[in-house]
């Protein structure tokens, strides 16, 4: 299953489940509104034996029926909005604490570094990290989408687990990321709860009714009706908790066996996410935790994380199963309990990177869309031997608030002396002095930087850009329109990656997805004319490559060849953004082709594609490594 059909059936798998749920909320609201109705009556305490009678009456019926409702939507809506900030929400709601970018402690820093590396080698943005003091062997990936991801891991697991062990199931939640199964994850809880606070409320009436009837005297059936009342909601609304967690169970063990098998895949390392699970198998702390609605997230989790009532409300498949699946020779021995020798920072027995095969054309391009959303263990090595690479003065740039906003004005200030000259003097009167002091400190480093080394810096720095205030991510972006705006000459990369930092931090804006590709000629024909002038420096080339991506896609297009300004892109975009998720592996093999025209791409067009790429929701590792390695150029020279 590739990563768009992914993404697909996650979509469906969540409308067959809301369709499960709904079914289990109708039968309850059903078996809620009898009973509600039937207290009503016996409170009203009016003589008569027509209380069944009035109690059945339609419109009694249909106005507790129609109360039901609004008490499950409320919940579940309420819920969801407060998970609307994403995963986030959930790291704090579980004691997690964000971790300090800068730290200096062994087993932090060994855990940053392989989130980073996971990031960059699967072309997606690196998502907030936090630890949980906790000694349990645990992670959890949890959000909306992969702009507003976090990535919870334990104290146990960082203490316990080695690289490769750590690395396997960092990449175990990488494949939650890339599958679309954080968003389901969270829909499931906000729907449960809607169910529970049935429950809740029946808790409520019982609770006082009992104290109640310790204070006054009694009235008739009322107390009674009450207790009644509270005990049968009790019942109904954990009974309705109950379904929805059979269900969430039900789906949940599937989704881990393909996160696990996933891991392998990008890993290449079975005995990585294999020993893990051993070693949780053997830990005295297991995988529980000690947060107190540890429950409620129970699905999340790498390893099961609360005791379960039996095998079918379990979330997790038994841990030796998942081992079998992945070791099948495995002999049943775990490992004894020992302390975990400290691998330095940045090593590990992930083998070299494999150097590109040339490929072209038609064949180029299917290989581009068929990595998308699965790394393998080439594309983790590059991403270390890149971040290896990387003046670590930069490095530590992007993880820290002032220097991270300099790092990136300095990315995208103009490759000419005079736009950046006429840029650093408006930054001067917009940044902050902080700022700018950081951005003098950079300027040498940044002068050295390598092509292709732009986009993976902006992604390191996502995660503390991301905790500015809205305050100082007002004056950031400011600072970095106004960049945009006086450039001399903006380029198509420039362009990309300026819509990357802007996207990374803000989040998708999530539009429906209803239109085609039919239906976006226009926006098609700038997009891609620009992918192929900023690759070919011949007009006649960049026609011909705007063509055969046309054919490819089945549609007619205008060739563009005027430079775009920036807002004509954005414009661009915010159209192609509503394409269907079935029709855009066509789209991506259209641009790839427009990239790939000259029969290579470089790294300057590898970094413009994966940032196109990365901003449609389509997480791109390095294309470069499916193509020849670069050599000189027809122009002679670099372009934007």
């Amino acid at each position: 299953m590739d990563f768009f059909e992914a993404q697909d059936h996650a979509r469906r798998l969540t409308g067959r489940l809301v369709g499960l749920l709904l079914l289990a909320v109708v039968a309850l609201i059903a078996v809620a509104s009898v009973v509600v109705t039937l207290a009503l009556v016996l409170l009203d305490g009016q003589p008569g034996g027509d209380s069944p009678a009035r109690a059945l009456d339609p419109r009694l019926l249909g106005g507790v029926a129609v109360a039901v409702i609004l008490v499950v939507v409320v919940g579940s809506l309420g819920r969801h909005l407060q998970l609307r900030a994403g995963g986030a929400v959930v790291a704090e709601a579980l004691g997690g604490r964000p971790l300090n970018l800068e730290t200096r402690d062994d087993n932090e820093r060994r855990l940053l570094n392989v989130v980073e590396e996971m990031a960059i080698a699967s072309g997606m943005p690196v998502p907030s990290v936090y630890l949980l003091e906790d000694p349990a062997i645990n992670a959890f990936a949890a959000g909306h989408d992969p702009h507003d991801a976090a990535i919870g891991v334990t104290r146990g697991a960082i203490e316990t687990l080695d690289r490769d062990e750590l690395q396997g199931v960092i990449a175990h939640e990488f494949s939650h990321i890339l599958h679309g199964d954080m968003r389901l994850n969270l829909r499931l809880v906000a729907l449960l709860h809607g169910i529970l606070v049935i429950g809740l409320i029946g808790h409520m009436l019982l609770r006082g009714a009992a104290l109640g009837g310790r204070r006054r005297s009694r009235r008739g059936n009322g107390r009674v009706a009450v207790l009644g009342l509270g005990a049968a909601l009790m019942v109904v609304g954990y009974a309705g908790t109950l379904c929805g967690r059979l269900i969430k169970a039900a789906v949940s063990r599937q989704r881990e066996f393909l996160a696990d098998a996933s891991a392998v895949q990008y890993t290449r390392n079975p005995d990585g996410i294999g020993g893990a699970l051993k070693k949780l198998a053997a830990h005295s702390a297991g995988s529980r935790l000690a947060a107190a609605n540890a429950e409620e997230f129970s699905h999340l989790y790498f390893g099961r994380g609360v005791r379960a009532m039996s095998r079918l409300t379990s979330t997790h498949p038994p841990l030796e199963q998942r081992i079998r699946r992945i070791l099948p020779h495995w002999d049943g021995s775990l490992p004894a309990p020992t302390s975990r020798p400290v691998t330095p920072p940045g090593s590990a027995s992930t083998p070299e990177a494999p150097t590109g095969t040339a490929l072209a054309g038609a064949a180029l391009a299917g290989a581009v869309v068929a990595s998308v959303g699965r790394p393998d263990a080439g594309d983790l090595a590059r991403a270390r031997q890149r971040l290896a690479e990387l003046d670590v003065r930069l490095i530590e740039a992007a993880h820290e608030p002032f220097a991270a906003r300099a790092l990136v004005y300095g990315i995208l200030m103009g490759a000419d002396p005079e736009s950046r000259e006429r840029q650093r003097l408006a930054l001067t009167s917009q940044a902050l002095p902080e700022v700018l002091v950081e951005l003098d400190r950079l300027a040498e480093p940044l002068a050295r930087l390598a092509p292709g080394h732009r986009l993976p810096l902006i992604e390191l720095a996502l995660p503390v850009l991301r905790q500015l205030s809205a305050a100082q991510f007002a004056g950031f972006r400011a600072c970095l329109d106004r960049l945009m705006a006086i450039e001399t000459r903006p380029g198509a990369r420039q362009w990309a990656l300026h819509r990357l930092a802007v996207q990374g931090i803000e989040g998708e804006r999530r539009a429906r997805r209803d239109r085609h590709l039919a239906d976006l000629g226009g926006p098609l024909s700038r997009l891609l004319s620009t992918l192929a002038m900023a690759g070919l420096a011949n007009e006649a080339e960049a026609r011909d490559a705007v063509e055969q991506a046309a054919a490819t896609l089945g549609i007619d297009l205008d060739f563009v060849p005027e430079p775009p300004p920036a807002a004509d892109l954005d414009w661009a975009m915010e159209r192609l953004v509503r394409l269907v998720q079935a029709e855009r592996a066509s789209l991506l093999a259209a641009m790839t082709r427009c990239v790939e025209h000259d029969g290579r791409i470089e790294p300057e067009e590898a970094e413009l594609l994966c940032a196109v790429a990365w901003t449609l929701g389509c997480p791109l590792p390095d294309p470069g490594r499916l193509a020849s390695r670069p050599g000189p150029r027809h122009d002679g020279g670099h372009r934007q």
